[in-house]
């Protein structure tokens, strides 16, 4: 039966990891992959979750199964950072955990689809994966362009698309730090779309991976909250991966709210059995240190200047690089405007491929860059290698 199958292509990002590793040039330079880097180029496990790590090892009292919801303390203390005074009350908001983002973005679109949708809107380009989840589980998925091409959000295309939708439409939006884009909404722009989800039937699928990354948590939960505040159902997929630094140990969370108890109570029993047939119980260590951190002030606060230090960095690579202008024929300075580790660079995959040859520059075909991958000594080189490539 085996025999039957159908040779799949290998995922272009992983592929391209394999490419730079093999690369013996000293100066070469990986954009490619979707992890921060330091200004040395390392991903360095947190001094905060270390902290909590040795607190776990030392404490913790068992190994046992913690159910489908998993660490449902992780959950609950991610609530006042994720939501702030926007979290609903009378039972109205619970969650689970999940095994990372994706896990989150899988649940949330799974129990979309249980109850009734049949079709996503989706800003394109987007991550990946997206299109991938929503053509495994069969959902039909209309596009919209996220962003012009003066590296603002397209809010024309948004209105149309909310417009159009019906009762059976889903919407998933990027909270924050949009990938692959860098392109987020403002604050006006997330309050108009409030309004307009508020008076459709569409049932509002918010991805927040990068909170913290952009101009700082509250200012990157700004768009979840204004949608909370004003929309009664809401499902919200949630990343630890990026903002803890833990990709391998995959954490995330998964949240629904509701106009009543019952109903949330209804949605996360479904959740729960989703989630059974998927992953089973979602992985445990990465969520209990992440609770540990955030049950215990002194390591929050570490966090938070960690998570600062971060953010501090990608502004300055993004600055310098708006700053720089135009390399050849492209125009850098939007991206001083734009938020978090991506960004989109118009360059062809023939370009992409001289980048890579010529230059030891290693980015996605798509022209996708983590400007993350930049430091203070090889931005110089960077850019005189796209102008180079695009003169």
């Amino acid at each position: 039966m085996l025999n039957r199958l159908e040779q799949q292509a290998p995922d272009a990002l992983l592929a391209l990891i394999k490419l730079f590793k093999a690369d013996d040039r000293p100066d070469k330079i990986d954009l490619g992959v979707g992890v921060y880097k330091t200004a040395d180029g390392d991903t360095p496990v947190f001094a905060s979750i270390k902290g909590a790590e040795r607190r776990l090892v030392a404490e913790q009292p068992s190994k046992s199964y913690l159910g489908p919801e998993g660490d449902m303390g992780f959950v609950n203390a991610l609530i006042p950072h994720v939501f702030g005074d926007a979290a609903p009350g009378g039972g109205r908001l619970n969650g689970m955990q999940t095994p990372g983002g994706t896990g989150a973005v899988r649940l949330s679109l799974a129990l979309a689809k249980r109850a009734g949708v049949t079709r996503v809107l989706m800003g394109t380009p987007s991550w990946p994966n997206h299109a991938q989840i929503l053509s495994d589980l069969k959902l039909e998925m209309v596009g919209f362009g996220h962003a012009n091409a003066d590296g603002s959000a397209n809010m024309d295309a948004l209105r149309a698309a909310i417009a159009g939708a019906s009762d059976s439409d889903a919407v998933l939006l990027h909270g924050c730090c949009h990938n692959p884009t860098g392109v987020d909404y403002s604050h006006d722009e997330w309050d108009e779309i409030a309004g307009l989800l508020a008076a459709s039937p569409i049932l509002p699928v918010i991805d927040l991976a990068y909170q913290g990354l952009g101009d700082g948590l509250d200012e990157d939960a700004y768009g979840l909250r204004a949608v909370m505040r004003q929309v009664e159902e809401v499902l919200v997929a949630y990343s630890c991966d990026k903002n803890f630094g833990l990709y391998r140990d995959r954490v995330g969370a998964f949240y629904v709210a509701t106009g009543d108890g019952e109903a949330t109570a209804r949605a996360i029993s479904n959740a729960a059995a989703l989630a059974r047939a998927n992953w089973s119980m979602p992985p445990d260590h990465g969520g209990a240190a992440v609770r540990m951190v955030l049950e215990d002030e002194a390591l929050t606060k570490q966090w938070l200047d960690e998570l600062a230090d971060m953010r501090s960095r990608i502004g300055q690579v993004r600055a310098k690089l708006a700053a720089s202008g135009y390399a050849g024929s492209v125009n850098l300075e939007p991206l001083g405007r734009q938020r978090g580790m991506f960004a989109m660079l118009p360059v062809s995959k023939d370009q992409v491929q001289q980048m890579r040859a010529d230059h030891a520059v290693y980015m996605a075909g798509s022209g996708r860059i983590n400007v993350a991958g930049l430091t203070m000594d090889n931005i110089d080189k960077f850019i005189a290698a796209l102008a180079e490539v695009t003169s």
